[in-house]
């Protein structure tokens, strides 16, 4: 067997041990917080525990150990707890998230009390809508458009349209395409996945596929022309600026390369937009966001600040999801996935209770960040890749035990 292969795997297993190491026990279940450290538990699926239940999914799909579907459904079982009283309605914050975890338990593990939790969660949602929105936030992280894709992926078509309606009327007309506010009140646009144009994108993409509403299909070709017009690179690669005029300045950089502000996530949005609409243009526009990935130099720490977090969200994690996607569907091959995992490895602080990362801040001291558990910047993100990478690498099925509600499933 391959020692990439061996190390891969066990590096994910290490990870997931840690987690596991991390859970404590609450009045309904598994009980993570973000961080040991921190004062509360987290139920979300950016940072906490509903990310965390969809990790130990993908260890009990790979390699079949009873402890991870144990997990999964105790966990589960105080996100669904939380569902009642839980504040934030958006995917990656709030309820619309949790029901993307819960919907898997019940589905993967059987859970009658997960599926009844997702039930509830969306008439909560529901409940909460204003005729145009759920809160300040507009974007995919926190609004929405994260909304929309939590709902079809727990297959409530009703609730998607719902969400994604708003922004047939809310679009600003630019030179180029749409574009719109990411946040009430804000006036920079910002262009990528996470919070910006590219993410509404994506949901307007998904859902006016599921539902045949080609009028939202239209609207999301609109804004991904926005953003194509604003590429910086040659011909050759892809890259847009954060936002226009700039978010914070003082402390956002002009241009990132990660998932949620750059061409890693971005490639993500093309691969949706090529599985709708059926052109080949927006791969080729895949193809350029890869090439300008792999000469930005990454994953090497360049200067501080370039390239400081492994995790799936801002880090080299969520790159390697994308080379794992470029593999099934277009024969990519995996030498710089084997870069990625090659540094995920080298980042690693591993002991007795496992693996685990710790992020940087170069602008604080100590530097080193707190490991986190959470698939945003965590275990559970990097493991869930960790997994699937070694997967590939033994020739077995690619696909996750659950489809993520903003990466589009892999098919060769």
């Amino acid at each position: 067997m391959p020692e990439a292969l061996v190390d891969a795997q066990s590096l994910a297993v290490m990870s997931l041990d840690w987690l596991m190491s991390s859970a404590q026990e609450g009045e309904s279940g598994l009980v993570w917080k973000a961080t040991p450290s921190d004062a509360g538990p987290d139920d979300t699926l950016y940072s906490g525990s509903a990310g965390i239940v969809l990790a130990m999914l993908e260890g009990y799909h790979h390699v079949g150990d009873e402890r991870y579907a144990i997990a999964a459904a105790r966990g589960a079982s105080t996100v669904a707890s939380a569902v009642g009283h839980w504040v934030d309605s958006s995917l990656y914050f709030g309820l619309a998230g949790m029901a993307v975890a819960l919907h898997a338990v019940h589905d993967q593990l059987g859970e009658h009390f997960a599926g009844e939790a997702v039930k509830l969660a969306a008439e909560q949602i529901r409940g909460r809508f204003d005729g145009e929105r759920w809160g300040d936030d507009f974007e995919l992280l926190a609004g929405n458009a994260g909304i929309a894709l939590g709902a079809l992926s727990v297959e409530d078509l009703e609730l998607a349209l719902l969400a994604v309606t708003p922004y047939l009327r809310t679009a600003e007309r630019t030179a180029h395409g749409v574009q719109w506010e990411d946040r009430a009140g804000e006036a920079s646009r910002l262009h990528h996945i996470s919070h910006g144009t590219l993410g509404i994108v994506s949901s307007l993409a998904a859902v006016g596929g599921a539902c045949g509403q080609p009028e939202l299909t239209a609207l999301a070709l609109a804004g991904a022309a926005d953003v194509v017009a604003r590429n910086e690179a040659d011909a050759t690669g892809f890259l847009v600026p954060h936002s226009d005029p700039q978010y914070r300045p003082d402390l956002v950089e002009r241009f990132s390369y990660g998932w949620c502000h750059g061409p890693a996530g971005d490639a993500q949005v093309f691969r949706q937009l090529a599985k709708v609409t059926g052109d080949s243009g927006w791969s080729s526009l895949g193809d350029r966001c890869w090439s300008t990935i792999i000469g930005s130099g990454l994953p090497q720490q360049l200067r501080p600040g370039f390239w400081d977090n492994s995790g799936r969200c801002c880090g080299t994690a969520g790159v390697l999801a994308l080379a794992c996607d470029r593999f099934v569907e277009h024969d990519q091959d995996m030498d710089f996935a084997h870069v990625l995992v090659d540094d995920l490895r080298s980042r690693a602080t591993i002991d007795a209770d496992g693996a685990r990362w710790s992020n940087v801040e170069h602008r604080a001291t100590p530097s080193a960040l707190e490991p986190e558990v959470g698939w945003a910047s965590g275990n559970a993100g990097i493991a869930r890749e960790l997994l699937r990478f070694a997967r590939i690498k033994s020739g077995q099925e690619p696909a996750y035990a659950t489809t993520w509600p903003d990466q589009p499933s892999a098919v060769g």
